[in-house]
């Protein structure tokens, strides 16, 4: 009776590991299929196969985890965002707040602009840095 409750057990954590597909149970299916073979071969009581189920899922999620980190290491990818900022531009489009007008042109491709600096107007032409990119509107103070 106890090797079809760790053999259930088992296919209960891999089923949940299907559903999440986040590596939670995997070690604990892991270590009910050990417990499972235990047993099978040496029909220890309840109490010690709960023990064997601890340790065995506790060591292999030990020994595998480190590893399985390394594995799963996903290289960040910046957003527009993060690589516009501190880029520099070209204004194409004079930049006024009070009239809201402003474009410039960064990589080839035209955003929308406002000063950082508040009230300036900076005049088409100009070389501008960017220093904040909210949405798709770019903040730019003139080069110095």
């Amino acid at each position: 009776m106890e090797v079809l409750f760790w053999a259930l057990t088992s296919l209960a954590f891999i089923i949940a590991e299907v559903i999440t597909i986040q590596l939670v149970s995997i070690w604990f299916a892991a270590g009910a299929f050990i417990t499972m073979i235990f047993a099978y071969f040496m029909h220890p009581g309840f109490i010690a196969e709960l023990v064997i189920f601890i340790i065995a899922s506790a060591v292999l999620l030990v020994v595998t985890y480190p590893l399985l980190k390394n594995w799963r290491h996903v290289k960040h990818v910046g957003t527009n965002s993060e690589l516009e900022v501190g880029k520099t531009a070209t204004v194409i489009e004079t930049i006024d707040r009070d009239k809201g007008t402003g474009r410039v042109r960064s990589n080839g491709v035209d955003w929308a602009a406002i000063s950082a600096d508040g009230d300036s107007v900076i005049t088409e032409g100009t070389i501008v840095t960017i220093v904040r990119v909210q949405g798709a509107k770019l903040f730019v103070t003139a080069k110095t």
